[in-house]
């Protein structure tokens, strides 16, 4: 495209030198030259036409002179439009309060056509410059934009409602998720599976951002959709993970805690495939993590076998589940946050709300890792097993 020039100046010669000398760049279109004889002129022009490059503006005109056309100039702040301002080569003064005021640069009178050839030809390099940072300027807000709905589309498809299932007595159930960028590869999920039955999962997807958010919202609607069918987790996460094999791209995979507690009796009956182990705290304060169950991650291999364990949980026993965003989280001196001071935590949770469980540990990363830049999502769900007598 035409670079727009805007040449503002009372003495009428100017206008034929310079289509005289600019001849050939304006035949060949890199070039396009508009005139005005004062200041007032100018701004009608600029109103009417937004889109010139370089303004070449005597400073000493009627009406407007130069230096209050520059400073109108300022107030559009458009920084890709460079002003020259021109002026008799005794004007040092005015020349210099023009640079002052934010001038691209000066040419003196009489004119040399060759010096302010390159003039112009350096402004143009500045306003490339600047047209292509405003561009990449504008690529990354829409970015970012796309980013924040993501995020809000990733957060609404996560349960948001507690108490979710005001008419159970018998649990109290809590999670959240923080992601470590815009949107995470975290999830958790909780629903009712029939009317005895309650599934709850945790799960990490392998890789961080856009990639890993998609994979995220394709594993949690896998494993939600094979879940609301059957009461076996270990054959929820087999199924799951055949479905997920065919859709894993750039061998990402999930790392899921899969478990569905019988309501009325306590009983838990999990499947973990590779993810973090669980604390069981029960209700004297004693913790431990829940066994492994000898299941890989789903997305890794088709045809894997996912075996199930059992546990009964007595009123007032909780399981606290979580993803290495927490165990793993660096202090400044890149500290791991560490397995110990989690399950020093836990100990500490007996007899809590699962609300006030996932407070409490938040809390404690947060004091530990005392302002370092959070590398990993994190999430948390605890669940209280409150009483099984309740109706």
């Amino acid at each position: 495209m035409a670079i727009k020039i805007l040449s503002v100046d009372d003495e009428l010669d100017l206008e034929v030198l310079l289509t005289q000398y600019f001849r050939r760049k304006i035949r060949k279109g890199e070039y396009e030259f508009a005139f005005a004889h004062n200041g007032l002129e100018a701004l009608k022009l600029l109103l009417e036409q937004p889109d010139f490059d370089i303004i070449l503006s005597d400073i000493n005109m009627p009406e407007m002179d130069g230096l209050t056309l520059l400073t109108k100039i300022n107030e559009m702040r458009n920084p890709a439009l460079k002003c020259i301002m021109v002026s008799a080569y005794g004007d040092m003064e005015n020349i210099r309060t023009a640079m002052n005021r934010g001038a691209f640069d000066f040419a003196t009178k009489p004119i040399d056509m060759e010096d302010l050839e390159r003039t112009i030809e350096k402004a143009v390099e500045q306003i490339a410059f600047i047209k292509e940072a405003q561009k990449e300027h504008n690529q990354l807000e829409a970015i970012q934009y796309d980013l924040n709905v993501a995020r809000d589309i990733q957060q609404s498809i996560l349960p948001k409602q507690f108490p979710p299932f005001p008419q159970y007595s018998q649990f109290d159930i809590y999670a959240t998720m923080n992601a470590a960028k815009s949107v995470g590869g975290d999830f958790y999920d909780f629903f009712l599976i029939d009317e005895n039955h309650l599934g709850f999962t945790i799960a990490d997807v392998s890789d961080k951002g856009i990639p890993a958010a998609i994979f995220m919202a394709i594993s949690r609607t896998v494993i939600r959709a094979t879940a609301l069918r059957q009461l076996s987790p270990a054959t929820v996460l087999e199924q799951s993970n055949e479905l997920l094999c065919k859709e894993s791209v750039n061998n990402m995979f999930v790392t899921v805690f899969y478990a569905i507690l019988n309501i009325y009796t306590g009983e838990v009956s999990f499947c973990n495939g590779g993810h973090n182990r669980p604390v069981y705290i029960r209700q004297d304060g004693e913790v431990s993590m829940l066994p492994l169950t000898g299941s890989m991650a789903l997305g890794v291999m088709a045809d894997a076998v996912y075996q199930e364990k059992t546990i009964r949980l007595n009123p007032g026993d909780s399981l606290f589940l979580y993803t290495d965003g927490i165990s793993e989280a660096m202090d400044k001196h890149d500290n791991p946050y560490g397995n110990d001071r989690l399950m020093d935590v836990c100990r500490s949770m007996k007899k809590m709300s699962s609300k006030e469980m996932v407070e409490i540990m938040t809390n404690s990363v947060c004091e530990f890792v005392d302002g370092a830049l959070q590398s990993d999502d994190m999430t948390m769900l605890a669940i209280v097993y409150k009483d099984n007598t309740a109706v």
